[in-house]
């Protein structure tokens, strides 16, 4: 086992190169990059610059007219471009970027947004606890409903149960979960209904003023709405494993064996097939929740007006501000290849039979 640790941790690293070689690829041929961004917002305040232009300099303007690079950029002195390139690094060739930006990253060195005169490391930490919230109860909601409710559909296969509840599952796994979100915001955030729930936000704003108590229920009562509408798509996914897991296992000659030594439905359901049919529903709770985490959260963050990872990724991309891009591509790319080998170690947590060590490569 411990050589194939070792083998997929050696593995990760040309995997996260690559991933990193390919997006950084992409962004040389998207139009509009940093510096672009900053000249098509100065364009036209001279005054900003007047340390680059002297007085009465037109020659300036005229040279900067004419570059094709920065169609934005007329009017500004050249000195101001070219130093824009130095501050940005953009005066050195793409490739020696690259390999400079990753040998950063190796020491986890993801240097500070373009814009927000803060680090990348700080201001992942800053919009991380959104995310958490919305990944880990969403994911923790998922599994208590759905392992009960696979269950129970596949003792109950084919009956009355097992079809308005598949109804039920389909229906919500077809809902997307924008639009289920703003049905919530509609019926119990104030929309035309019901005001139950805040309408914004993680917590209050005299979340300071409040009792230790008080926050938690403030906290509760704030993430309710995203949480559901985070939810419904990994509920109804989850709920299907579970079933066809324990209709696969309940089909099987152990189980059969069990009942003719007359044990109990329960005992057999629980004390046998339980174990075998969830090995691969809570072996992939590490995938689970970093798909939740870090996917599909954009759009539900927006609706609630919550600031996390998903929000902080889209504006980076928007304004091209790559250390940020980057920098969160680069950490949540490492996290994901280690939770994939976390999600093999908790097949053997399950099932210690399960022995990746004695797989061929």
């Amino acid at each position: 086992m411990g050589a194939y640790i070792l083998r997929r941790l050696v593995l990760v690293i040309p995997t996260l190169i690559g991933i990193m070689i390919i997006n950084f690829t992409l962004t040389q041929f998207v139009p509009g990059g940093p510096i672009e961004q900053i000249l098509a917002q100065m364009e036209g305040e001279g005054d900003v610059f007047e340390n680059f232009a002297g007085s009465g300099d037109a020659g300036a303007s005229d040279a900067i007219g004419g570059d094709e690079r920065y169609q934005g950029a007329r009017g500004l002195p050249p000195e101001f471009i070219e130093e824009l390139e130095r501050q940005f690094g953009f005066d050195k060739p793409a490739h020696v970027r690259f390999f400079e930006m990753m040998w950063n990253y190796l020491r986890f060195d993801f240097g500070e947004s373009y814009f927000r005169s803060i680090s990348v490391i700080d201001l992942v930490l800053e919009k991380m606890p959104v995310s958490i919230t919305l990944g880990l109860w969403s994911t923790l909601i998922a599994y208590a409903i759905s392992i009960p409710l696979g269950v129970r559909k596949a003792v109950r296969d084919g009956s009355a149960f097992d079809s308005w509840t598949s109804g039920v599952i389909i229906v919500a796994y077809a809902i997307p979960a924008f639009l289920f979100a703003i049905l919530l915001l509609v019926l119990f955030a104030g929309g035309s209904y019901f005001k139950v729930f805040p309408l914004r936000g993680l917590v209050s704003d005299n979340w300071e003023d409040l009792s230790a108590w008080g926050k938690v229920v403030d906290y509760f009562w704030h993430i309710t709405l995203p949480v559901i509408a985070t939810s419904i798509s990994g509920f109804a996914t989850l709920t299907l494993l579970t079933k066809n897991s324990f209709l696969d296992e309940i089909k099987k000659q152990y189980v059969q064996t069990a009942k003719a030594k007359g044990l109990s439905e329960g005992r057999v359901l629980y004390g046998h097939v339980f174990r075998n049919a969830m090995l691969i529903v809570i072996a992939g709770f590490p995938a689970m929740f970093i798909g939740i985490l870090f996917s599909s959260s954009l759009l539900i963050e927006t609706i609630f007006s919550l600031d996390g990872l998903g929000r902080l990724g889209f504006e980076a991309a928007l304004a091209r501000d790559y250390p940020v891009l980057f920098g969160t591509l680069y950490i949540f790319g490492l996290m994901g290849l280690l939770i994939g080998i976390l999600s093999d170690l908790m097949y053997v947590f399950v099932d210690p039979r399960i022995d990746f060590g004695s797989r061929e490569t």
